[in-house]
């Protein structure tokens, strides 16, 4: 049996979305392919510092990330496709999509790096309940 691929969606894709991916590739890499793209990402970017920040601090870097647009055809190679808070998309027919309301502390007035670790924190559950959804 092929691993199954997700393609997680963010505005971005210098945050949320690549978190999820980090996380998805460093705790359950061997059982899922995951990926990650963006509604509105600019090219040449990097990723936000306090995302790269709160992987880091859990052994996960994400130095060589560079955004990417996403395409139909990423969404129609992947197997699901999971968008990773606000993120507004129209996905092809067909595409099985699965949306994200993750946590968002800054509502709460916590900012910061506090904040990026909570998030990270929810992302993480989600991750791990996504890949033993996929495998069972």
């Amino acid at each position: 049996m092929n691993e199954p691929s997700v393609l997680f969606i963010c505005v971005s894709n210098r945050g949320k979305s690549v978190m999820a991916e980090t996380l998805m590739r460093r705790r359950h890499g061997t059982l899922v392919v995951a990926s990650s793209a963006g509604t509105n990402a600019a090219l040449g970017g990097t990723v936000n510092d306090l995302s790269a920040r709160v992987l880091e601090e859990i052994g996960a870097p994400v130095d060589a990330h560079e955004p990417r647009q996403v395409t139909d055809d990423l969404m129609v190679a992947a197997d699901l496709v999971v968008i990773v808070g606000t993120a507004h998309l129209d996905a092809p027919p067909g595409v099985p999509v699965e949306v994200w309301a993750v946590d968002e502390p800054s509502e709460r007035g916590i900012d910061g790096v506090a904040r990026m670790r909570l998030i990270r924190d929810d992302i993480a559950a989600r991750v791990d309940d996504l890949a033993t959804r996929l495998h069972t």
